[in-house]
């Protein structure tokens, strides 16, 4: 794995390096060697999915809340998004800056995104699924987020969502 690290300190975009045979080829998505080595959380405690039927669905922006705060390594299974985070820790430098990518499964990138960090993502087709490993359990009483069309935050999303939960349009503003 490849790992590149975003603007937005602790992030990281990481590249498989696959090995090709007449079969296909294999590739590690998680070493917990590795990430240790840059510094990262290689707890894995719970491992979701998510299926989206229809293009210009929008999932976010979402985090957990202190004592439940997690790390999430994001990955586009099928289809493709367009992935985006926010820094919103407390005295950090790039707080209420944001950073995107592309994430799809022809190009097999994934997406480290470190505790503090609100993360949401739009998909650019239709049947979208995305895996995510998460170092701590979903604690419902701990989730939270923001409105992903907060202006103070003023993300660039490539065109308006199609579908969004009413849960999402409920989510308070950054400021």
């Amino acid at each position: 794995m490849r790992f590149r690290e975003t603007p937005l300190p602790g992030s990281f975009l990481i590249e498989l390096e696959p090995h090709h045979d007449e079969r296909g080829f294999f590739a590690r998505t998680f070493c917990e060697r590795e990430f240790r080595d840059h510094g990262l959380d290689p707890c894995v405690a719970q491992c979701n999915v998510s299926y989206n039927h229809r293009r210009g669905t929008l999932r976010g922006m979402h985090l957990q809340l202190p004592p439940h705060e997690e790390d999430r390594l994001v990955r586009c299974t099928a289809g493709s998004i367009y992935d985006v985070i926010v820094d919103v820790r407390d005295g950090s430098p790039t707080r209420g800056r944001w950073f995107a990518a592309t994430l799809s499964a022809a190009e097999r990138i994934q997406l480290y995104v470190p505790r503090g960090f609100v993360h949401g993502f739009l998909t650019l087709e239709e049947d979208v699924e995305v895996s995510y490993q998460m170092s701590a359990p979903y604690a419902a009483g701990s989730a939270a987020g923001y409105r992903y069309d907060d202006p103070t935050l003023a993300i660039e999303w490539p065109f308006p969502p199609a579908v969004i939960s009413q849960r999402d349009l409920d989510l308070p503003w950054f400021t």
